[in-house]
């Protein structure tokens, strides 16, 4: 899926990243939106896991794969993945608060492989849903 900066499903992927960034308490805007193939979001977290204290941690979003919650690897500026929330490409907000918010707070979510919800640039509902939320 590509988008164009001002169509509606863009606005609806910005929105919707900004509607978890308030479910998950944060303040200021600590992420980021990609609208080139494939899509993606990138949700600066506060706050570290214990078994990771040292990385930043981030919820990742790309529209093959939904949620993930990952932490920065410092020696390359990439991303582990940890976890995926395997419940939808596009759960609702307040569930992917309550999966990163249960990760942070040490509960283990064990998805590390992606679920594959869709193929990027697959003709689907995703468009439409995202549109939805502008």
């Amino acid at each position: 899926m590509e988008l164009e900066q001002h169509e509606p499903t863009a606005r609806g992927l910005r929105r919707y990243v900004r509607l978890v960034r308030e479910a998950m308490g944060l303040s200021g805007d600590s992420s980021c939106v990609q609208l080139e193939p494939p899509v993606n979001a990138y949700l600066a977290l506060e706050g570290r896991l214990s078994s990771f204290p040292a990385l930043d941690v981030a919820l990742t979003w790309d529209e093959e794969n939904g949620w993930a919650l990952a932490v920065e690897a410092r020696c390359c500026d990439e991303l582990l993945v940890l976890s995926y929330l395997d419940t939808d490409v596009l759960p609702p907000p307040r569930s992917v608060a309550l999966f990163a918010t249960s990760m942070l707070e040490g509960h283990v979510s064990r998805h590390p492989d992606p679920p594959r919800f869709r193929t990027a640039g697959s003709p689907d509902e995703l468009p439409r849903l995202l549109a939805g939320y502008a």
